[in-house]
């Protein structure tokens, strides 16, 4: 069984399930080679509700080889058929403990699954953006599955440090955004974008990181009245993620990112 879990999961029997088995495999696959297995995200920062994902990180004595990636595959495919809709939200990587303590640019290709019944574990770019800011959330908040605690793996972000991280996220995703809306024509996409959007203006403004319903109350407080409808529908479309935005939404999803750049001096 995993180590102590938060309270809450006690009324989600099948996270705890599939936790257990997806702790078992690593260990199976793994062995010597796993350092510490953890939970991040929501689960660990604060917001988890039923739209949420299980974010995990796995953190390893050495890069992921081929042979370890296959059956590390195998593994995953077979917790994404347990019959439960959890199986198909959980979201990690594999990263060697000496990514996890210093970024390299060079080495920034591991093992990484995201959520949805279609993904399956594949080898994706970590960037500067994504490390800093999980590396922020595991420090202060990372529950320990398996391992040592993780605030002794390694040297927290410091608060600038978290806000030029939201800048790489903005010059690397969210100008995309900007020059291909389409790429936000699934309602729960273009909900995520909106909320991931105020979680970044909170942390270019505080130099902190906090859960979605924490940015989404600051910004409707904080910001222009004209964005209060934009992001009220985002939560609405978080908690009910099908179908597709309507065009006027886009358009002001458009001009929200480009509102954000500019706060962040990048326009």
């Amino acid at each position: 069984m995993p180590g102590p879990l938060p309270a809450f999961l006690e009324n989600y029997p099948d996270i705890t399930l599939l936790l257990s088995e997806l702790l078992a495999g690593m260990q199976e696959i793994l062995k010597e080679r796993l350092i510490g297995v953890y939970l991040e995200g929501s689960l660990a920062n604060g917001g988890f509700d039923t739209a949420s994902d299980v974010d995990f990180l796995s953190v390893t004595s050495e890069p992921v080889d081929e042979n370890t990636f296959r059956a590390l595959y195998a593994l995953h495919e077979r917790l994404a058929s347990f019959p439960t809709p959890w199986a198909v939200e959980l979201e990690g990587s594999y990263l060697p403990l000496s990514f996890l303590q210093r970024f390299d640019p060079e080495q920034r290709f591991h093992p990484n699954l995201e959520r949805g019944r279609e993904e399956r574990l594949k080898i994706a770019d970590h960037d500067e953006g994504w490390w800093t800011i999980h590396r922020h959330i595991l420090y202060h908040r990372g529950i320990g599955l398996y391992g040592p605690e993780p605030h002794t793996l390694f040297t927290p972000p410091a608060p600038e440090d978290l806000k030029h991280a939201m800048r790489v996220v903005l010059a690397e995703w969210a100008q995309g955004l900007v020059e291909n809306p389409q790429k936000m024509n699934s309602r729960g996409y273009q909900s995520y974008v909106v909320l991931s959007l105020c979680r970044i203006l909170y942390t270019l403004t505080h130099g902190e990181v906090v859960p979605k319903p924490h940015a989404m109350h600051w910004a409707l407080t904080t910001l222009d009245p004209r964005w209060h409808g934009l992001i009220q529908s985002a939560w609405e479309g978080r908690m009910n993620p099908r179908g597709t935005p309507a065009a006027d939404e886009l358009y002001k999803t458009v001009a929200f990112i480009r509102e954000v750049m500019a706060r962040a001096g990048m326009m």
